[in-house]
């Protein structure tokens, strides 16, 4: 094996690992940004809303006037029913039905408003699930459908008295009252789980899919590196095997008994060297980050 073939691994392996994560769908996105965008206090992000628009992550209590409630008598602010048939790999929504009423976030005094008809898939919350077949209902799946596909009834909501992160860009309404929405070509996410809770939530489809791209990028980054040592160590005896000349009189030291001048080795490839591996660490680096869950923007 040599270096290059190492390097090339190392490269493939990352490409494997980027491709399994892109296997999760659009959660990868939403978890990355839900682990990655900065957080600041509510009072900011209002001050944010008529600047520049920023994308950004708050914290708070969910606070509204007019809740609902479910069955367990809970006081809610929003709730999403999804019915889903499955075809083995994946479900599809065929039914959908949102119920919401206006809510915000709070900390302390302070107090923003969530776009809640701008969430979709950033909604993050522990969902109910009753699942079955076709069959449970007939007259809610599309004409054709076969009595035995499995079918699942998906339900998440949102509660008054849920502790929550939305991560969104701070904007003024029409009212001019700030509010946290989708924008810069990113969702709206809100989430009432602790970030681990909530990366178990968005890789619940694919469970082992996150540990092997994890495996992935660090079998990628140990083999390049190793590679790049290997190059290194390689070139530096090269160069200074060739920079050696045989011991001759006509060629000797007069300060030693006969002997070349030694070792010497070229010092702008040794700078080069050392430079390309600084790049290739920083361009690794940034491949890791962007693959799982660094920040953008």
């Amino acid at each position: 094996m040599t270096p290059l073939l190492l390097i090339i691994l190392g490269l493939a392996a990352l490409a494997v690992g980027a491709v399994v994560l892109r296997s999760l769908g659009p959660n990868q996105r939403i978890g990355r940004l839900l682990a990655a965008t900065p957080a600041v206090p509510i009072a900011e992000a209002r001050a944010l809303a008529a600047g520049p628009a920023r994308y950004v992550a708050v914290h708070g209590r969910i606070d509204a006037e007019d809740e609902f409630e479910d069955d367990a008598r809970r006081p809610l602010v929003l709730r999403r029913m999804r019915l889903q048939l499955g075809d083995g790999r994946r479900w599809s929504t065929t039914d959908e039905q949102l119920e919401a009423v206006d809510f915000e976030l709070r900390e302390g005094l302070d107090s923003i408003a969530v776009d809640h008809a701008a969430l979709d898939a950033g909604l993050v919350v522990v969902p109910r699930e009753s699942v079955g077949t076709a069959a449970d209902a007939p007259d809610r799946v599309p004409p054709g459908t076969s009595p035995t596909t499995p079918m699942r009834l998906r339900v998440e909501q949102v509660s008054s008295i849920d502790h929550a992160v939305v991560v969104g860009v701070p904007r003024l309404d029409a009212a001019g009252a700030a509010r946290m929405t989708a924008g810069l070509g990113r969702p709206l996410i809100l989430s009432t789980l602790e970030t681990p809770e909530a990366m178990r939530i968005l890789a619940a489809s694919g469970r082992r899919r996150p540990m092997v791209a994890a495996i992935a990028f660090a079998i990628g980054a140990l083999a390049i590196g190793l590679g790049l040592v290997w190059a290194l160590l390689g070139a530096v005896t090269t160069t200074a095997l060739a920079a050696s000349p045989a011991p001759s009189a006509a060629a000797g030291d007069p300060r030693s008994s006969g002997q070349g001048p030694g070792l010497v080795g070229d010092p702008w490839f040794a700078i080069g060297a050392m430079l390309a591996i600084g790049l290739a660490a920083a361009l690794l680096t940034v491949v890791w980050v962007r693959a799982t869950g660094g920040r953008r923007g």
